[in-house]
Parts: structure tokens; sequence; C-alpha cells
């Protein structure tokens, strides 16, 4: 048996936490002391820096700011959180909902086998040199799509939105009924749906089953707000998320350090 730890065998744990300032106790803008302290827990220092942090100024009402955090370690994920509430800066935050997942290879992405079955499935013809080009340039890009999935690195594009997601359980659309050979159909017609947006959109889905409320959290990053809107748009017309998905709270943000979210928010004097 392994030994016991708090670091996944495969992937890295995953927190999105959103918040909102308390100015209903505000007569005031922060302190220079108080901004400081925010902006060194949104920029830890090499010890207590997680392998991947972005941060963002939220739209709407239901937060003002949030980041998103990958590490192996989990203390090191949750220790951004506990840095935004720790005495001093943290009388003035109120955490408005948060997410805690660890990021997977999805048991749909076709290993090399079942990629060369599904092209002869779709007209290739077998034992040619063409499906053999094919199948060879897929083995060279797997290792490297799956570490894309399991560490990714967060692009610095400007826009992002965040939600979390169930697989429909209702009678007549309950997806773990369904045989796997449907289900992967269904998520093949749902990854091409994806690829349009290559280039556009990059995503991170992270699973929270057994962790969090929902099981999967979907973090889209685009070049541009028009695509995030586009690629969601599109892809609900998929099966996969016509009939069997369920989606919790949206949360749109736009990339800031620290020092921006707070001139944005209007917490700097």
């Amino acid at each position: 048996m392994p030994e016991p730890s708090v670091i996944p065998e495969h992937g890295w744990h995953v927190g999105h936490y959103f918040y909102r300032f308390r100015r209903d106790c505000l007569d005031a803008p922060l302190s220079a002391e108080l901004c400081e302290q925010f902006c060194a827990a949104l920029a830890p220092g090499d010890k207590d820096m997680p392998k991947r942090l972005a941060s963002y100024w939220i739209s709407g009402h239901d937060a003002d700011f949030g980041f998103v955090v990958m590490d192996p370690d989990p203390a090191k994920v949750e220790g951004v959180h506990q840095a935004l509430l720790a005495p001093g800066i943290g009388r003035w935050i109120e955490p408005a909902w948060s997410f805690i997942s660890v990021s997977e290879v999805s048991e749909y992405v076709p290993t090399v086998e079942a990629y060369r079955a599904r092209l002869i499935r779709e007209g290739a013809t077998p034992d040619t040199p063409e499906l053999d080009a094919k199948v060879t340039a897929y083995e060279r890009r797997l290792p490297m799509m799956n570490r894309n999935r399991l560490e990714p690195e967060f692009p610095e594009w400007p826009s992002a939105c965040f939600y979390p997601m169930n697989k429909s359980r209702v009678p007549g659309a309950n997806w773990f009924t369904e045989p796997f050979s449907h289900r992967n159909q269904m998520m093949a017609e749902h990854a091409q749906s994806g690829m349009a947006f290559a280039g556009k959109v990059s995503q991170l889905i992270s699973v929270g089953v057994g962790l969090d409320d929902w099981e999967w959290m979907v973090t889209l990053w685009g070049r541009n707000p028009q695509y995030l809107k586009d690629i969601v748009y599109k892809m609900r017309f998929d099966e996969a998320s016509a009939k069997y998905g369920e989606f919790g709270p949206f949360y749109v943000g736009y990339r800031a350090n620290g020092d921006e979210i707070l001139q944005h928010c209007r917490m700097k004097g």
C-alpha cells in the first residue's frame, strides 16, 4: 500500500475562491498597511508560492474578486485563502464562494488504440501510411496533452469564467446509467465543439467528486470575453450538455494583481 500522503498520486489540488469587501463596515479606503497585506496575500513569497496562481476582479454583485490556485500541496492552495482572512485585512473581507477540486485526465480521453479505432469508424482506411501517420502524431502529443490537463499553465489572457457542473441523474437522463460507449461518444462530440475555439479559449476541468458539492469545476480563459460567451453557447447544444448537464453559479473575472483589484474596487485612497 502507498504511504499516507496529502499529495495526489495523479494531478494537483485546485482551489477557486471568491470574496467581497465589507463595504458596510468601511467608512474610508483601506490603509496603506492593509493594502500592502492584501497584495502580499495574493503574491506569496517563494516559500509559500503555489505552482499556479492567478487573481481577478469579478463582475457583478456576487463577488468583488477571486483567484484560482493549483499545487500538489493542499496547504499551499489553502494558504492564500488563509492569508486573506488573517487578522488585519481579514476583518474587511467576506468569503463569497469557493470550490475545491483536483486536476485529472478524463476517462474519455482516448488511448492510442481507441483513437485509431475512432479514425477507422469515421472512414479512415486501415493499415495505410496516412492512418499510421495520424496515430503516430497523436501518440506523440498525448503525454503533453495529459500533462497540460494535470498541471496546466495559466494563460496570461484578460478574461475568464468559472462555474461548477454535475451530470444529471433524473429518470430518462441519468448520465451514470448510460453505457460507457454512449458517454464516450457524447464527450467526443463535446470535445469537437471545443476544438473550434483553439487559440481563443483555454480550459481546465477539475473534479470535485468526493471533495465538494458539485462534481466538476470548469475554468475557461478567453483572449476576449466574447469567446467565453460563444463557446458556452455552442457547447450547450451538444447532447452531453443539453440533456445531461446541470450548471451552478457563473463567475466572470478579469485578470488583475492585488493592487489592480484594490483600485478597481475603490479600496485605495
